[in-house]
């Protein structure tokens, strides 16, 4: 008899939110995610605030948190949830880096490099993002960027003082 299991991957997810209760709309995304078949939230980080880094001058400042997840879903799976979850949640993309009731990005997943049209990991931008780095590093700090080679404490620690 063959035996089929599901592989698991632990994946890493970036939530921000700078329009309504910021935190209660990453502890809902973090809920949603937890109701999301092939997924399980293992670590939250703790929420930091931050200005808005780019999009229009006048956004308010974020809340940023990292979710740590075990999938068995496909990269690709995986970001049509976060992007449901986005949707479920009343995001509208109008522009670019604009202020947002949730936003969620798939920063890295497994040790895997991927480069779609609409789909990048690690994150393009991940290791020049302090609001990344510091919660990702609260809970993950000897994951590895895979293009990189660094841990999220060396990148961290590279990052220039704001």
């Amino acid at each position: 008899m063959v035996e089929c299991r599901l592989t698991t991957v632990t994946a890493y997810i970036a939530l921000g939110a700078n329009l309504g209760d910021r935190a209660q709309n990453i502890r809902s995304a973090v809920e949603k995610l937890r109701a999301s078949a092939g997924v399980r939230v293992t670590k939250v980080s703790s929420l930091l605030e931050n200005a808005a880094v780019g999009g229009p001058a006048d956004s308010p400042a974020f809340l940023n948190a990292v979710a740590e997840v075990e999938t068995t879903l496909t990269p690709r799976a995986l970001l049509e949830r976060l992007l449901e979850i986005e949707r479920e949640m009343g995001r509208r993309r109008r522009e670019k880096w604009g202020p947002r009731v949730i936003d969620l990005d798939l920063i890295l997943f497994g040790g895997r490099v991927i480069d779609e049209e609409d789909l990048r990991v690690p994150h393009p931008l991940m290791h020049q993002r302090a609001f990344v780095l510091k919660p990702l590093a609260e809970i993950a700090p000897g994951a590895r960027h895979p293009v990189l080679g660094k841990t999220v404490c060396e990148l961290l620690a590279a990052q220039s003082p704001i």
